[in-house]
């Protein structure tokens, strides 16, 4: 894109904040308003998860519970949602003012909640959840556009190490949250919960954000919408259906798995003719953008694959439950909390190719510690230590990789850029996971099948012992014992067959995280000078 570029398409009418290193009072403020939009948001996900077996049981239409597949619709339709509204966030901002349409996301979100809540049976939550995630999946772009422009380019890496604490959060009290909510309430309160906040946030963003208004300088790309949204939420869907059917070729992967690859194929070959395509793939011609974009996609797909095999790890191999497998995680969220600012507060002032290096580094010591601390009888006291390591190896490195991309980019450029890294960063996580998961039923398959498991009905070609010892801590789990007559010692040694599984499915995303190395050995290493303050523009446009 040249210089000739629209000016920024929403203006504060407020005075501007003064661009110097200090964080005011009045930013603070801001900020405040998108780390409560930030932790609705990511909280859901995780919080949504714990409850999908009480979902299975709760919403039946008669004694038979429904099958996991089913309810886990619920988490995909919320994912979708969030990925067909990530591309018309930057427009929307455009046409309608980021305040507005920060308030108007706050508000269909807790509508969403609302809604949730009161679902009489499964098709009518899955179809509320999808509200849910149009509301959603705008809150933390629209944040974090709100914070750049109050601001500046000075403070940037600062307040995404704010904004980065949720995001970090959001795996671990997730499960804390959701199994105390389940056990001492319904599964109703993990959807009324966001209610009060939601108002909360509402009355709070009408009286501290800058009043704006809109300045439309583009046309909604109405083509490359109905290419890109669509083909981002069918490859997600296909992706996200391999750890179900546990292999690439089944026709619910492979049928939307190709026509999504297929219409973002088609939208690329578009993008080139448009003067303002929904996403600027010429953006890639910016060296840091690119990098990072890379980065990222390993970094992401290797890192959030393997930490959401964590409390499934406590609680299939070590038997604990679903609130102490989210404690026993929580060492990782508190190192990422330690370095998150301070990585913060350096990316201000040097490259980040400077400090990414000793965050990667963390990472790789404590995710290879932890793939060698997967015995049944490992302390808790070795495994906390390495998640604690990685914790500290996250906070120095997603937030800094993003900081560095948007600083280098014109300030029209943000939005459309930082749409690209997070639009593939949604990707990686999404393919990151499903190869994991993957990884791991494989593994669990490769022993040799239990006389007898292969006539039990549901369960095609029989189980092994591993398998067997992943569901043996449920009820179904212990009738399945019971009906087999497994011996003690066969079940004690399916325990060390899991565990032997999980640590494989650790093993190969270390290796992708080896593999993150060379990418960033190409980040910047000296200090570059931040594009964002040469003219007005829009900011960047960062999701989850």
């Amino acid at each position: 894109m040249t210089d000739s570029t629209p000016p920024a398409a929403t203006t504060d009418v407020t005075a501007p904040v003064p661009d110097d290193d200090r964080i005011t009072a009045d930013i603070l403020k801001v900020a405040g308003v998108v780390v409560l939009g930030a932790i609705m948001s990511i909280l859901d996900v995780t919080v949504v998860n714990v409850a999908l077996p009480t979902f299975q049981t709760e919403l039946a239409s008669g004694n038979e519970p429904l099958a996991y597949s089913t309810v886990a619709w619920t988490a995909t339709a919320y994912m979708l949602a969030l990925a067909a509204v990530i591309p018309l966030t930057g427009w929307a901002a455009d046409r309608f003012g980021t305040k507005r349409l920060y308030m108007t996301a706050i508000g269909l979100f807790t509508l969403g909640s609302v809604l949730c809540a009161v679902a009489w049976n499964i098709e009518t939550l899955i179809a509320f959840r999808v509200v849910q995630g149009l509301g959603g999946g705008m809150l933390m772009p629209l944040g974090m556009t709100i914070m750049t422009r109050a601001a500046g380019p000075h403070r940037m890496g600062r307040l995404m190490a704010i904004l980065g604490i949720p995001m970090l959060l959001g795996p671990i009290m997730g499960p804390i949250l959701g199994g105390v909510i389940i056990d001492s309430a319904s599964w109703h309160w993990i959807f009324l919960i966001n209610l009060p906040i939601g108002l909360a946030a509402l009355v709070y963003a009408g009286r501290v954000l800058p009043r704006d208004h809109a300045e439309p300088s583009e046309r909604l790309d109405v083509r490359g919408m109905l290419m890109m949204s669509p083909g981002l939420a069918l490859l997600l869907f296909g992706v996200s259906s391999i750890p179900e059917t546990g292999t690439v070729a089944a026709v619910r992967v492979l049928v939307p798995g190709i026509c999504g690859v297929l219409l973002i194929v088609a939208f690329v070959l578009y993008s080139f003719r448009p003067e303002h395509p929904l996403l600027d793939l010429r953006l890639f011609a910016n060296r840091n953008l690119a990098v990072a974009t890379i980065t990222m996609f390993l970094f992401a797909g290797a890192f959030f694959g393997a930490l959401l095999l964590v409390p499934t790890y406590f609680q299939q191999v070590r038997g604990e439950s679903v609130l102490m497998a989210g404690l026993l995680v929580a060492p990782q969220g508190l190192g990422a909390m330690l370095t998150m600012p301070i990585a913060g507060t350096l990316v201000d002032r040097m490259p980040v190719g400077r400090i990414v290096p000793f965050g990667l580094s963390g990472i790789l010591v404590g995710l290879g510690g932890l793939s060698l601390s997967t015995d049944p009888s490992t302390s808790y006291w070795q495994i906390c230590g390495f998640l604690f390591v990685m914790g500290l190896g996250m906070g120095a490195t997603m937030m800094p990789i993003f900081t560095s991309a948007l600083k280098t980019l014109r300030a029209p450029d943000v939005a459309r850029g930082s749409t690209l890294i997070n639009v593939v960063q949604q990707v990686a996580s999404a393919t990151g996971i499903a190869t994991i998961s993957v990884v791991l039923t494989n593994a669990m398959r490769s022993g040799a099948v239990l006389p007898g498991s292969e006539q039990l009905p549901g369960v095609d070609g029989g189980l092994t012992a591993a398998q067997l010892a992943a569901s043996a801590q449920t009820s179904q789990g212990e009738q399945l014992v019971a009906a087999l007559r497994v011996p003690a010692e066969v079940l004690q040694q399916g325990v060390v067959d899991l565990a032997d599984a999980f640590q494989r499915s650790f093993w190969v995303a270390l290796a992708v995280l080896v593999v993150t190395i060379v990418p960033v050995a190409f980040l910047p290493r000296r200090r570059e000078a931040a594009r964002l303050a040469e003219d007005e523009g829009r900011p960047p446009v960062v999701v989850h």
